[in-house]
């Protein structure tokens, strides 16, 4: 489906009362309801949980949560997307390895810190695309923490709402994945960038320039990180790291990478490698847009992907094919595939006027290689999660 979505307040306040009218009819009482968007990472992949930089903004596809306090010690819970229902006890969490885990984590992780997480109705619908790495997990986990807290009476700010949304996915959901994700929904700024050091988990606002936009393309292989190679990237990271005697990747210092490399097997060095000059194109890439040289930008997206097909070893040949496409397309200034890899969308960085022509090229071409047209959009920068009043 092709879609240019420009997204407006007053259009998010009409979605909110959509949902809030099938939650009525549903549970028969009046909701708050909160939302927490998807995000964009314009460059920085699997540098995230090795203590590096990344880039990411929050964009306008978001995940709905109405809600309202039950009177039982349970969730009543109901995605409108997968059309189904869920009953969880707050007396006994315990993973099922389904869907409602995203819901049960983030209350486990919520009533671990203290918050005293209240028995309630939800309803949940998500204009956030699965699957297609723009954080649709994410986006779920903030909105709901967000709720959480705020039935409880608890003012949390948005790095704590992100590491209760990321511990639920870690240690629940079981994903072993940084806080980019969760950091990026939480806390984004309109019409903004953010560029994230995740060690010290400090951001610095970087505005975007109207003149330019992003492309998102799906290439409709849908990736399932819980399962198998994510993780075992995320683990040759961390021997790599044990190796050279540093607590992540992110402490090596880009001078002293060949000699480090040198002390590595094959398969960690090439993580490393990408680790190391993926933290050096985030903040080149800062600097770039600071200097409104969006030129540079698109190569060090370019050189991203090469990367992360090379060394990171985490694209796959649709990917690349939709990538070498996007590359190829004039006016596209640079394109990667963008999430943590074996499937999902690929990121362009396009001049905005020429937005829909360029996506609507990428897309013709791309559905007569795969035989069906791929979900795309034009995404903007938004701010992060919170309640919208009815």
């Amino acid at each position: 489906m092709l879609e240019a979505d420009i997204s407006s307040q007053p259009l998010l306040a009409d979605d909110a009362r959509r949902v809030a009218s099938a939650f009525r009819r549903r549970f028969a009482a009046d909701p708050r309801v909160f939302q927490a968007p998807g995000r964009i990472n314009i460059i920085g992949e699997h540098t995230d949980y090795n203590g590096g930089l990344v880039m990411p903004a929050a964009i306008d596809r978001r995940c709905l949560v109405a809600v309202a306090h039950n009177s039982e010690h349970a969730i009543s819970v109901v995605s409108s997307n997968l059309k189904a229902e869920a009953h969880i006890s707050l007396r006994r969490l315990v993973p099922i390895g389904q869907w409602p885990d995203y819901v049960a984590g983030v209350a486990a992780s919520l009533i671990k810190a203290g918050v005293p997480v209240p028995g309630c109705n939800i309803w949940i619908e998500s204009g956030v695309p699965i699957g297609a790495g723009v954080s649709s997990s994410a986006a779920l986990e903030v909105a709901l923490a967000r709720a959480f807290t705020s039935l409880a009476g608890v003012d949390a700010d948005g790095l704590s709402i992100a590491r209760w949304a990321q511990e639920a996915e870690n240690n629940y959901v079981g994903m072993p994945c940084g806080i980019m994700d969760q950091y990026a929904s939480a806390n984004g700024v309109e019409d903004c960038a953010l560029v994230l050091d995740c060690r010290t988990l400090k951001s610095e606002v970087a505005p975007l320039p109207a003149e330019f936009g992003f492309l998102l393309v799906n290439s409709m292989v849908r990736h399932a990180h819980a399962t198998g190679e994510y993780r075992r990237r995320r683990e040759e990271c961390e021997f790599a790291a044990k190796a050279l005697n540093v607590r992540d990747l992110g402490e090596i210092a880009e001078p002293t990478l060949a000699t480090a490399l040198r002390r590595l097997p094959e398969g960690p060095a090439r993580r490393c490698r990408h680790v190391v000059t993926e933290i050096a194109r985030v903040r080149a890439g800062a600097e770039y847009l600071s200097a409104g040289n969006i030129a540079a930008l698109g190569r060090a997206m370019n050189a991203s992907h090469a990367s992360l097909r090379d060394d990171m070893e985490v694209s796959v040949e649709p990917v690349d094919a939709l990538v070498a496409i996007a590359q190829e397309t004039p006016g596209v200034i640079g394109a990667r595939m963008m999430g943590g890899g074996f499937g999902g969308c690929v990121i362009a960085l396009v001049p905005a006027p020429a937005a829909n022509r360029i996506l609507e090229e990428i897309v013709e071409r791309y559905a007569a290689r795969i035989g069906e047209p791929p979900d795309a959009f034009i995404c903007r920068a938004v701010a992060g999660a919170g309640e919208i009043l009815l």
